[in-house]
């Protein structure tokens, strides 16, 4: 019985978890666009600069961060957090 609630908890968690993650992903997508150069052919250019440091942060583990790029993980993850803590109290509610 606690596997199958366990199941309906977090199957009843994906839209909106995923609504969350598109409202993330978007963010980005509007920081990163704000960043490039758009050409004639409307493609965008990227500074080498920001490309150096992605990739840097890409080939990086998590626990080899810099705090503050640590704490910008940190940021978007308590992004989640509230939805997941309401299915928790919901939980302990029915109990």
């Amino acid at each position: 019985m606690e596997s199958q609630y366990i199941e309906h908890l977090l199957s009843g968690l994906v839209e909106q978890l995923a609504a969350v993650e598109h409202e993330r992903w978007s963010h980005w997508q509007r920081y990163v666009h704000g960043k490039c150069v758009r050409q004639p052919d409307g493609s965008l250019l990227l500074p080498a600069g920001l490309v150096a440091r992605w990739e840097k942060q890409i080939d990086t583990k998590y626990a080899e961060l810099d705090e503050q790029e640590r704490e910008s993980d940190r940021e978007q993850v308590r992004k989640y957090l509230p939805l997941i803590a309401s299915a928790l109290a919901a939980r302990v509610d029915r109990e």
